[in-house]
Parts: C-alpha cells; structure tokens; sequence
C-alpha cells in the first residue's frame, strides 16, 4: 500500500467514524483499494482543463467534447467556470502535475485577464458570460446568435470569490492580484435586508441585469448599494439551506458584507401543515432559536431516516460547498449529520429503490443532448423533481392527511453524474470509489479527460463531454483527499474560520436516524 492510499485509507476509517456514515464496501483487488487510481483520475481531469482553456486569455470554456478537440470549446464562459480552472490550477501544482514555474504562468494568465475585464462597477461582480477567446462580455451565443442579456449571478460571482480566496490562502505568489480583486466585490450588491422582516434580516437575491432584460423575465428594482442607480433584481430569493449557493453566504457574512444571522433565515424544509402541502411531503421537525431567530429544523424522512433535503436532491446542492468549508467537522449535530445521509440515500436510491446498480445524481450533461437537473427527488424540496432517469419518474409520498400519495415508481433508465460520486468520496470513501471504478469499467464512461459527465445506466447512453464545473468538482474532491484537504485550508483563513465555524456550529438539524 502506497503513502497516499495509506493516508486515503485512514481518512476513509475517519469519515466511516462518523455517526451516521455507511458501512463501506469490502476492498477488492490491490489495484482497488481507497485511491488506487486517484493519481490517474486527477490526471486525466487536469488535461480535460487544460483543453478547455484558451491559450491566450487563460479563460475556460464551458465545455468541450470528450475528444478534447479545442475547436469544440464552446465558445463561452462563466465565473464559475474560471474559478473552477484557478483551484484546479492550485490543485494540480500540489499533485506534482505541474512545477511552480507553470503554477505560476498559469494563475498569472487568468488574473491578468480577469483584471481586465468588464465588471459591474459598483459592485466589482463579473458578468455571467463572457468569449473565452477575448474576454469580453457575451452579447450573443455562439451558435444560435440568439441575444444574451448581460446578468451577474450571486452564486457564480460567489464561486469566482471562492477561487480568489483559495489562491490568496495557498500563499501563491498571484496573492495580491487575488486579493485586489476580491476586496472588490461586495456582496452587499446581491442582498435584500428586508426579505425576512420578522426575522429582521434578509437573504440574497438570484441576481440582477443593470442593462436590458429578457422579455420573459420578471423582475424589481432595488439600489441595495446605495449608489444612485437602481439595477433590476431577480424576483426570487435563495432561501433555501441545503443549496450550493450558501458559499457565497459564507464569503458575504466572512467578509462583513451581510449579517451573520442571514444565515438562519433560509429554510432547512419549508413549514408543515397543509397551508404547505406544495412541496414534495410533509417535513417532521421543531423549531430552535439561533441568533434572535425561531428555526423550522424541519426534515423529510427517507428509508428509516431524516434528511434535510436541498430544492431538487442532489448532491452538487449538498455537498459543492462542502469542498471549501470542513461543513461536518466545524457543524457536527448540522452538517456532520446530514452529510453522511444525502450520501447514504443516493446509495440506497440507486441501488435498492431504483435498482440501477450505480448512484451519484446531480445536474449534468443529458446522454441524449442538452443539460438536465439530476437528484433524489423524495430529498427534494421541489414537487416537480430532479429525477434520477430520463424519464423523469416522480416519486409521490403524498402530504399527511393533506394529500394522499400517488402510485408506486417504476423507474426507467438512470442517469449518473461522476462528479456527484466524487462529491460523496469524504463520507463513503471505500463504496464510493467502487461505484466509481464500475461507472468506468461496466459503463465504459471514462475518456482522455476523465469521467464523461453522465450516463444512463440501462441503455448505456453517455454524454461524452465535459463541463467545466463538473470537472473541478471533481479534482477539487481529489485535491483534498490526495493533498491535505488542500481547498478547505486555503479557504478557511482567518476570518473565515472566526465567524463562520462558530456559526454554523451552533445548529442542531432535525436530521438522523429514525
């Protein structure tokens, strides 16, 4: 047994330790054993970036076809997506897969053009698309020539931080061009104050355009800066606990930009009772006060157990965030409960409910074309689904005595994402690499650049490309198993770690074992 499959090893025993966590699976053959293929796994998503990338600005492309031929770039990009290349950058160099020399050239690249760039000004906030090939701000698609309506999103500006802060942390020598850049995003820009006003605290919107709107977009003013110019805001809220969009609720409470008690104004499940009978069924719970704050710890219960559930039941909502904050370690009655049992029913769904043989669901690519959410659904909020099939087979439990339930699922052909197998590595360390090792070998979704994004199980269909986000997530799971939780400690720098480990670790979730 190598060293890194030594340490993989001792993380696994460390992560079954927790309360809730599964049973692993009995290690086969040494060449199977906890991290076995690691090295090649990180080596391969590393070249899928490196493909996605334009030579010139070191911006990343959305997403490339599974030959990684670079004319199938596709032509646009996001914040998410550059943040996504600069830790994999970070990664890649404490992997031994590049020397400090290209470390640097790269890093360097990206923050040049990032600088560059047209932003929001008030805010500092990036644009959601850009041409990967110039930098400049996407008015059109490539393809269609359909018009794009310039919009800045919380969530991906809070990925693109996210990155920033990983570099700073990582003691790079890029520190200060990362720092200049995220000292000039507020967040403020995305924060509502009086979305809960019997909280006495607010939540951050979806996002605003400061041009243009799309026609079929409803939308408010709102000038949450104060600068004398209104922008148009989203008309939704994320108000939603389990989402991934609770990093950028870190970095905004981290950085003093919105309150820490924000934190507790989104919902773990919306309220019981039939006035809520809406959502996909009904949550069993009590309420706790954090912070002057009364708390629905609600859950949903699932196969002898109570998990909070995020919108669609995925693993990216649950767990993406997870990759930079120690969630379970920092929140164990929280985070360090629930963790384990998202994974434990993506286990259970797609092995015994659903019987495909494989689990793992989270947005991704379509086998069949396009992109589609993926989840759990009886651990979604959302009563119309993410599905785990291409069919889109729904599961009804009903709603107590409010709404009976509808007719036994008979599931179709399911749709796995490796990245969401990734996700749950920390948590079922030896099952997870398993059915990671079968997604490769008996579904044959393995290429040049590593995992391909998806496939269906039973007509063996796969979507043979990669997508930027998918793939960082999936070296971002590698980096920190391989290399000391390597993200998560370039994240949490000081002022991280004083206001939101203690936080988040002040809550108790209503999840467990039934």
């Amino acid at each position: 047994m190598n060293a890194i499959s030594r340490r993989l090893l001792l993380a696994g025993a460390a992560g079954t330790a927790l309360p809730l966590a599964l049973t692993p699976l009995p290690l086969g053959a040494a060449d199977e054993r906890p991290g076995g293929r690691f090295p090649r796994w990180a080596a391969d998503t590393w070249r899928s970036m490196i493909a996605m990338t334009d030579e010139r600005t070191g911006l990343t492309a959305d997403n490339i076809d599974g030959d990684l031929d670079p004319d199938s770039r596709s032509g646009y990009t996001s914040p998410t997506n550059i943040g996504g290349y600069l830790w994999c950058t970070v990664i890649a160099h404490r992997l031994r897969l590049i020397t400090d020399r290209e470390r640097s050239r790269r890093l360097g690249q990206t923050l040049r053009t990032l600088d560059r760039m047209v932003r929001h000004e008030p805010s500092g906030m990036f644009y959601n698309w850009y041409d990967e090939r110039t930098g400049d701000v996407l008015t059109s698609w490539p393809g269609s020539g359909d018009k794009v309506y310039p919009f800045l999103s919380s969530v991906d500006n809070g990925w693109l931080a996210a990155a920033l802060a990983v570099i700073i942390g990582a003691g790079t020598d890029h520190r200060r061009e990362a720092e200049r850049l995220l000292d000039s995003m507020d967040f403020a820009a995305f924060y509502d104050p009086e979305a809960r006003p019997a909280f006495g605290t607010g939540l951050l919107r979806g996002g605003f355009w400061d041009g243009e709107v799309p026609p079929d977009k409803p939308w408010v003013d709102g000038d949450y800066l104060g600068t004398g110019t209104p922008v148009h805001y989203t008309v939704n809220h994320y108000d939603t606990t389990v989402s991934e969009t609770r990093i950028t609720s870190y970095l905004a409470i981290a950085r003093g930009q919105v309150p820490a008690k924000h934190y507790f104004a989104t919902w773990r499940t919306f309220p019981a009772g039939c006035d809520w009978d809406w959502q996909e069924q009904e949550p069993v719970g009590r309420t706790r006060n954090y912070l002057g704050i009364d708390v629905f710890e609600g859950a949903y219960p699932y196969r002898n157990s109570l998990v909070v559930p995020g919108w669609g039941g995925s693993m990216f909502e649950a767990l993406m965030p997870d990759l930079f904050v120690p969630e379970a370690r920092w929140a164990p009655r929280s985070w360090g409960v629930n963790h384990p049992l998202t994974v434990r029913a993506h286990r259970l769904h797609g092995l015994e409910d659903a019987d495909y043989g494989y689990w793992g669901f989270s947005p991704a690519s379509e086998p069949g074309g396009g992109y589609r959410e993926y989840g759990v659904d009886p651990i979604g909020l959302n009563p119309d689904g993410y599905y785990s099939d291409a069919e889109r087979s729904n599961v009804d439990l009903g709603y107590g005595n409010c709404r009976p339930p509808g007719p036994a699922t008979t599931f179709g052909d399911g749709v796995v994402t490796p990245h969401a197998g990734f996700l749950a590595l920390p948590y079922d360390l030896a099952g997870g690499y398993r059915n990671l090792i079968k997604i490769a070998d008996d579904l044959d979704c393995y290429g040049p650049g590593g995992f391909y994004d998806a496939v269906a199980v039973r007509s063996g269909t796969i979507a043979r490309r990669y997508l930027a986000l998918d793939q960082a997530m999936i070296m971002g799971a590698l980096g920190n198993l391989m290399a000391g939780d390597v993200l998560r400690k370039a994240f949490c720098g000081k002022e991280v770690t004083a206001t939101i480990k203690p936080l988040i670790g002040m809550e108790t979730f209503g999840a467990g074992l039934a």
